[in-house]
């Protein structure tokens, strides 16, 4: 089931060129799922979760740094970042997560407005887990569209993905923004509780009719 908005121009801001969806979601909500829909339509995507693993991976725009902050012990051997002594660090730091963020929150955001000005297609979809989070996402985006699924489907997803504990993912769920949080902030919603992939598919098709139609009336408005 989809829950949508009024098919309006964009939300919040001024007019972007080009035509820009923000697609967040809880853990485990089947987000990326439903961006591979939109991509099989031919939207692009700007994954911010894929340029943060871009910018810590050998090599990356942000190992540097990252090295000088924290130290060789959180550089793997290949020159990655060691994600699971970050991952523990900034879980019981909360001063070494905001350390973390001042490294990579600016480079994923100059990636993304890179990313975004060279794509091409009828709009583009940037997919931001923390959206919401971040506070500042819902004004760089012409509107947002939330996958939302109950906590215990998170919870079961996410431990027979990913091989976690119950008290994990909750620990998990509980640094996100609520769902309340999400659906308060989301001018589009597609419901994902169980939904068949069909299901799925045919509530994407809906909502990708619609942007094509707001993406044309922003460009005859230029």
């Amino acid at each position: 089931m989809t829950i949508t908005g009024a098919m309006t121009g964009t939300t919040s801001g001024a007019t972007r060129e080009p035509f820009t969806l923000g697609l967040t979601g809880g853990i485990g909500s089947g987000k990326s799922t439903v961006a591979d829909l939109f991509a099989a339509r031919g939207v692009p995507l700007v994954d911010t979760d894929v340029i943060a693993h871009r910018i810590t991976a050998p090599g990356g725009l942000a190992m540097a740094p990252i090295a000088a902050q924290f130290g060789p012990e959180f550089v793997a051997a290949d020159g990655s970042m060691d994600r699971a002594r970050m991952r523990a660090l900034v879980f019981s730091d909360e001063t070494a997560r905001k350390r973390l963020e001042a490294i990579t929150h600016p480079l994923i955001r100059a990636e993304t407005e890179r990313e975004t000005r060279e794509a091409n297609g009828p709009y583009v979809i940037v997919v931001v887990p923390l959206l919401v989070e971040s506070g500042a996402w819902k004004s760089r985006v012409a509107r947002v569209l939330v996958v939302d699924c109950s906590v215990e489907t998170q919870i079961g997803r996410v431990m027979r993905r990913n091989g976690f504990s119950r008290e994990q993912v909750q620990a998990i769920i509980a640094r996100q923004a609520t769902r309340e949080a999400r659906l308060a902030a989301a001018d589009d919603v597609i419901v994902n509780d169980g939904a068949k992939l069909e299901a799925l598919a045919q509530d994407v098709e809906i909502l990708h009719q619609r942007y094509l139609a707001l993406a044309g009336a922003q460009n005859a408005a230029r």
